[in-house]
């Protein structure tokens, strides 16, 4: 009978054993899978790449695409990057993407995972129209916001006067200087990162983040008036009316019923 008890008592603590290590193990890789779902919103992917979503889905980790970079420019997430393992991605402050003409890394995709029509123009490679991200200025260090003259971003830029371009305006502090400040245009900017790679502050002052965290949506809903493209848009649009309780009145009777409250 002591013999059973001793042997069941050893049994429990075991089970009590694997079942914490089980429960330990699952909390781990948990943890990992949300570490690694947050820091996939923020990652720069090659040019070409697909949405996010969809580019984790397609992407069989196979690093073809970082053996063709002739720069190293590309990496694959490591365990413990806190990344989606196996996938490709670069860091512009460390090594920006140099804009390659022939785009190597898209071409020797196998899964599609990069779209060589998405960086293709009337058929042909164009990197210019990658959008591998957006440069955003944080105006509180960079130091031409502070009226100190530098154009190491601009004078970075690959598309020089398109996707950067330099504003003036008067610096009312001293009177007599101006300042020169970057000015990103969404529309030209591919995410190489050769400006952020290029800022002289000790941390840049310039990121260039996702273009699906670094731009805000305006909605359909509004028009630009001036641009003919956009107004197009007003032709078979139809007049919504919405009915509230003070809409039901006329102006004048709204306006009496207020100044009735009032006394």
């Amino acid at each position: 009978m002591e013999k059973e008890q001793g042997s069941d008592r050893r049994k429990f603590i075991l089970d009590m054993a694997r079942g914490v290590g089980i429960a330990a193990l699952g909390g781990f890789v948990w943890s990992a899978f949300i570490d690694e779902a947050k820091a996939s919103q923020l990652l720069l992917r090659p040019p070409g790449a697909l949405k996010e979503n969809d580019f984790l889905r397609t992407c069989i980790k196979c690093g073809l695409c970082v053996e063709a970079c002739p720069y190293d420019t590309l990496m694959l997430a490591r365990p413990g990057d806190h990344r989606p393992l196996g996938t490709p991605f670069f860091l512009p402050r460390d090594v920006p993407c140099y804009m390659c003409p022939d785009i190597p890394c898209v071409p020797v995709c196998p899964s599609g995972a990069l779209d060589k029509k998405s960086v293709s123009t009337e058929g042909h490679l164009n990197i210019k129209s990658a959008q591998m991200g957006l440069a955003v200025v944080d105006q509180e260090s960079c130091i031409a916001f502070w009226g100190i003259q530098c154009d190491a971003c601009y004078r970075a830029c690959p598309i020089l006067g398109e996707a950067i371009t330099i504003e003036y305006s008067k610096n009312e502090r001293t009177g007599k200087h101006a300042f020169m400040v970057p000015i990103v245009h969404s529309g030209a900017c591919t995410g190489c990162g050769l400006c952020e790679h290029a800022c002289v502050t000790q941390k840049a002052s310039i990121h260039i983040l996702p273009r699906e965290v670094a731009m805000g949506k305006a909605g359909n809903h509004y028009i630009k008036g001036w641009d003919k493209k956009d107004e197009k848009r007003l032709e078979n649009a139809k007049e919504i009316k919405t009915t509230t309780e003070i809409s039901k009145k006329s102006a004048v009777d709204s306006l009496n019923s207020g100044m009735k409250d009032l006394y």
